[in-house]
């Protein structure tokens, strides 16, 4: 059958390219859909990640997919899946365009940030407000830094973020639900609590210059982290039976198996470790797996 492989891979960004290349070196038929929108496009640099610290997120992918694409048993199809299903032999994946067959099925779908509706918030997303000090800390280093976050939360973001800068202000966004010790210790380390709430985000080209906060409050800034809520990209997991985790991930155990035999699932579907070294190291993983799996059942 044209349509039938081995393995299917459901997104093709760093951990389905990877766990593709460990496939295509295996000798299998592969077929990587994917539609084109990582969840790191909005960022212009990518760090952290040896060999490639400070490339654009597009050069690493394109090279990545050129090196992937040049083991012939592997295919990547520009296309959306609509749905994935068990069959008698495996799973089906229907796209916009056809339906293919396959043995098992990686699921490197990622997720969906779900941004506040604040002015300016999803513009400065990925370039001056952050998610991550350990891929964008070094580049903010010393400067002026909000923090947004509450509770333990906000007091465990704003200590985090203290080895980076000790010009932090933290914004609770509201009235402050943090511990006295927890203010008290903050103020010890001279971070300020903010609880105007916030009502935009100043910037010019991405890169925020100042908060405007209620009672008509403005904050000059160099940068801003935030954790934001998620919503997985898709449902292929749920819909396959696959256990989800009460933080919203899948679940997977320590060589990316889901509870459901035949699947896997990679990146940052499965890990608050939103970075490309763990998004490959997680995909060559499910595609070493995958293949021994296919292994044992030929034998």
């Amino acid at each position: 059958m044209v349509n039938q492989y081995d393995v299917i891979i459901i997104g093709g960004s760093y951990s389905g390219l990877s766990s593709a290349m460990a496939l295509g070196r295996s000798l299998r038929k592969v077929l990587v859909v994917d539609h084109g929108k990582p969840c790191n496009r909005y960022t212009p640099h990518s760090h952290n990640f040896i060999t490639q610290d400070g490339e654009t997120p597009y050069h690493i992918y394109q090279k990545a997919k050129s090196q992937v694409l040049a083991y012939p048993t592997v295919d990547l199809k520009e296309d959306k899946v609509l749905t994935v299903s068990k069959t008698e032999d495996g799973f089906e994946a229907k796209t916009l365009n056809d339906s293919f067959f396959a043995k098992k099925i990686i699921l490197a779908t990622g997720i969906k940030d779900v941004f506040p509706e604040i002015k300016g918030f999803e513009d400065c997303w990925g370039k001056s407000i952050l998610h991550c000090p350990y891929c964008h800390g070094y580049e903010v280093q010393n400067q002026q830094i909000a923090v947004v976050g509450n509770g333990d939360i906000g007091y465990d973001f704003a200590k985090l973020i203290y080895q980076w800068s000790s010009n932090i202000v933290l914004l609770t966004d509201g009235k402050s639900t943090l511990s006295d010790e927890q203010a008290s210790k903050l103020y010890s380390k001279g971070i300020r609590v903010i609880e105007n709430t916030i009502e935009e985000y100043n910037h010019s080209e991405g890169q925020v210059t100042y908060i405007k906060l209620s009672e008509g409050m403005e904050l000059s800034v160099d940068a801003v982290f935030a954790r934001i809520p998620f919503q997985q990209s898709t449902s292929f997991a749920e819909d396959l039976g696959c256990n989800m985790l009460p933080s919203g991930y899948v679940q997977v155990d320590e060589m990316q198996r889901t509870s459901v035999q035949g699947v896997y699932a990679v990146g940052d579907s499965t890990s608050m470790m939103r970075s490309v070294s763990v998004a490959v190291a997680t995909g060559t993983k499910a595609g070493a797996m995958v293949n021994k799996e296919l292994i044992e059942e030929e034998f």
